[in-house]
């Protein structure tokens, strides 16, 4: 049996989202990957560090948007999952062009394959991370990108059916 057990969490194909969170000043983004638990009512669920900005920004405004990452945002991603601090303004750091959300104040993050904007419904303490679980209550998507997937610390282009 293997010993590294942080291996088996790579072992799930799952989403590449772009979380973002806040208003004006005071904002944050950082990689994630979220599932939805219900499609009538839309909710999703996704995990964050409770040491993390963006776990305080949730908390203070109770929502965020969720960017699923197109091809295009891969090294976006990247960057946005190995850069951690709250000193730092991400989206000035990394040119992050943004996009006035419809219902929420947190920025859409441009460029996604989609931008599914939520409001906190629960949450739950698991060990070091809260685990949000959101209304999606707008949405928009940009049929002309591809969106991706994260299995075994590698991206995937999901642009071929198979059935």
């Amino acid at each position: 049996m293997e010993k590294n057990m942080i291996k088996s969490t790579r072992l799930m194909p799952c989403s590449v989202v772009l979380l973002s969170v806040g208003d004006g000043d005071s904002r944050d983004a950082m990689t994630a990957t979220a599932m939805f638990v219900a499609e009538n009512i839309p909710l999703l669920v996704v995990s964050v560090s409770k040491e993390s900005t963006c776990h305080a920004l949730i908390e203070k405004y109770g929502e965020f948007c969720l960017n699923v990452a197109s091809k295009d945002q891969i090294d976006l991603a990247r960057k946005l999952g190995a850069t951690h601090g709250k000193a730092m303004d991400k989206f000035e750091a990394f040119n992050i062009e943004v996009e006035k959300a419809s219902k929420i104040k947190s920025p859409m993050i441009a460029g996604s394959f989609a931008n599914l904007e939520c409001k906190v419904v629960t949450s739950h303490t698991a060990a070091s991370y809260m685990v949000y679980m959101a209304e999606v209550t707008a949405y928009k998507t940009d049929d002309k990108r591809t969106p991706v997937a994260w299995h075994n610390d590698r991206y995937f282009a999901l642009q071929n059916e198979i059935r």
